[in-house]
């Protein structure tokens, strides 16, 4: 994961049920799931390449939250 770019956790309300398949295509969009009007993903890089893909639909909300990098289960003296 990158300084600049962090992973971020998506989600995006629209009007209507939006077509998914734009929106997974996208640089940097991965793990998409809908429901309803609701689309959940992760995004990686820069979100222009996600907002091009959302051109089109009416979006309600869209709420964005940095992913926590895992911590490490190792334990001092252990290889």
């Amino acid at each position: 994961m990158s300084a600049e770019h962090p992973t971020q956790r998506v989600e995006i309300r629209f009007v209507g049920r939006p077509t998914a398949v734009q929106i997974q295509w996208a640089a940097g969009v991965s793990e998409v799931e809908t429901d309803g009007p609701i689309v959940r993903c992760l995004l990686t890089g820069s979100f222009q390449p996600f907002l091009e893909a959302l051109r089109g639909h009416e979006v309600i909300t869209l709420r964005s939250t940095p992913t926590v990098a895992p911590r490490s289960t190792r334990v001092e003296g252990e290889l």
